[in-house]
């Protein structure tokens, strides 16, 4: 579970012109954080103290106001230049030094954008899972036993590890979604042509678009606006102008056939599926069961129709004269396209434009459609013993979308599942639709159920015997987190169950390992009343600073409860018994 500052633009801004934080030292103290992450391998290429000057040393002297992301802190996946450093598409034996940036990337850093540094990736972008390059498998921010999914995985988890503001993905087949619903992130896969691909290393180039990671949708929306812009030197780019934010009172949105929704085994996800169509009624829409077997048809193509050999066409000097500098996997995938001909590319047109036809005709009668953004995770061992059909599972929301011409926004469900990863939906609508898939996106957030969080250190903790007086209650965990070092932690007397208790000692206090869990307001009262003396609900501080509502106790208890502070948490405490 991830603990991180806040990096969100906002809170960036008002310190900066407060005069609380500078540029240099947030960009500092991500340079002291970034080795405590080695072992997840979130990046080919961290910029140093000297590398980063040049970009700090431009914002000296400037009012923070003048730009609209002024030492904002950005991550960038590594098949996107960079000037002066250099790009690996996840190859080393490919990898080139650019003279100047992408042309996004210099939008951004003349903004007053900070490159932190190049994100690991799917090797050639091709894969979902993040786990396909030989820098290593990017581990999940929340459950590094899972996928961070891909191929953006490097991008996605350095901000959900809180070692950048935003980053940039790229989306061919999903790269800037699946790896959104993994880490708890806003993800936006623009309109094709929206944001410059001059200077990316191309997967499928008819089909690429840069993607933006962010915490919310209003950052992302921020980020957006300003690497957003009509690139003349880009054979595809578009002038599609961003439409106005603003959203109806009301509004209809599509929803698949329950017959037609695909979970792959998970049984968690249904309900939570069926909970964001709820939340998104509470919103102000209305759900319209749509057929979604267009959709599914279109996602199939992309891998069994002839779209593999634009893959091969991207690299296809490279995998003739160094096949072997591929990976197996990658090579598996792409090395086939270079046999598929062109009357089977003609013929899969044709089937597409009768597919969008299709789809466009449902699209046109709601305001948009709301899918899961994926199925399901999967753990790296189970994808490492059957990479093909997982990580094609892991596509089944998302690979139609380029293809059909489409805007797609991954937002966050509410709360975690058991495994303690997120998950999440994705709305998406016609070409231009960015920024009202954005406002939709915010609303969607803003009508999750009226809940508290709460802190647990004890029996109720996840898997421990009382959980289920938080789960029976549709509380959800948040995060797994350690208290301000400022508690003592006691074993009660009696039982079972056995409970702790948590007293604050800002003289002599240490922290302690806890959970916090979403509870829904209504439920909060039951709770609360089933709570034993000498334990009751009061403030608690958060190692990050935050005081929130949990579980505190009497002082009287220290005469004749065991001190076990030196655990540090319930957990390692029973593990010790």
């Amino acid at each position: 579970m991830p603990t991180r500052p806040d990096l969100r633009i906002a809170s960036l801004r008002r310190d900066y012109l407060a005069g609380r934080r500078t540029p240099r030292g947030v960009l500092a103290e991500i340079l002291a954080r970034i080795p405590q992450h080695a072992d997840d391998h979130i990046f080919i290429h961290a910029l140093s103290a000297a590398e980063l000057e040049p970009y700090l040393a431009a914002l000296d002297g400037r009012d923070p106001a003048s730009l609209p992301l002024y030492g904002v802190p950005f991550v960038i996946k590594d098949n996107i230049d960079l000037a002066g450093v250099p790009t690996t598409a996840a190859c080393p034996a490919f990898a080139y030094q650019p003279v100047e940036s992408a042309q996004v990337v210099a939008r951004l850093i003349a903004a007053g954008a900070l490159p932190v540094g190049k994100g690991n990736l799917d090797q050639f972008a091709t894969g979902l899972v993040g786990a396909r390059s030989p820098y290593g498998a990017t581990r999940n921010a929340y459950n590094p036993d899972y996928v961070s999914g891909g191929s953006s995985g490097g991008s996605a988890v350095a901000v959900a590890h809180g070692l950048a503001s935003f980053s940039l993905g790229t989306d061919t087949a999903g790269s800037g979604r699946v790896p959104a619903a993994f880490n708890a992130l806003v993800g936006v896969k623009p309109s094709k042509g929206l944001l410059s691909t001059r200077g990316v290393v191309p997967a499928c180039r008819s089909l690429d678009c840069v993607s933006i990671f962010a915490l919310d949708t209003a950052d992302a929306d921020a980020v957006l606006a300003v690497a957003a812009g009509f690139d003349a030197a880009d054979a595809y780019a578009r002038e599609l102008p961003l439409a106005a934010a603003d959203t109806p009172p009301r509004f209809r949105f599509g929803v698949p056939a329950a017959a037609q929704l695909e979970f792959c085994g998970d049984e968690e996800m249904p309900a939570r599926f069926a909970a964001a169509v709820a939340q998104m009624v509470a919103a102000g829409g209305e759900a319209v069961t749509i057929d979604f077997t267009p959709f599914a048809e279109a996602a199939r193509l992309l891998y069994e129709g002839p779209w593999v050999a634009e893959r091969y066409a991207a690299i296809e000097d490279f995998i003739r004269s160094q096949p072997q500098a591929l990976l197996p996997v990658t090579r598996a995938i792409i090395e086939p396209g270079g046999q598929l001909g062109a009357v089977a590319a003609f013929k899969a047109q044709y089937r597409l434009l009768e597919l969008k036809r299709q789809a466009d005709a449902i699209l046109a009668g709601v305001d948009f459609i709301l899918t899961p953004t994926a199925p399901r995770a999967y753990r790296l061992a189970e994808v490492d013993a059957e990479p093909i059909r997982l990580n094609s599972n892991l596509g089944l929301y998302t690979n139609f979308m380029n293809l059909l011409d489409y805007a797609a926004l991954a937002v966050p469900g509410e709360g975690l599942l058991s495994s303690g990863l997120p998950w999440g939906v994705t709305l998406f609508a016609a070409a231009g639709s960015d920024r009202r898939l954005l406002a939709f996106g915010a609303r969607f957030a803003a009508a999750a159920p009226p809940s508290i969080e709460l802190l647990v250190c004890g029996a109720h903790l996840s898997g421990l015997p009382l959980n289920h007086q938080l789960t029976e209650r549709g509380a959800t965990l948040l995060s797994a987190t350690r208290t301000a070092p400022h508690y003592r932690f006691y074993a009660l007397a009696g039982g079972p169950p056995l409970r702790p208790g948590l007293i604050r000692d800002e003289a002599n206090g240490a922290a302690i390992e806890v959970e916090v869990w979403s509870m829904p307001l209504a439920e909060l009262g039951s709770f609360v009343a089933g709570i034993p003396a000498p334990l009751g609900i009061g403030s608690v501080e958060l190692a990050d600073g935050r005081w929130i509502k949990g579980f505190i106790c009497e002082g009287h208890i220290v005469t004749s409860a065991t001190d076990i502070t030196a655990c540090g948490g319930w957990r390692a405490y029973l593990a010790s018994r």
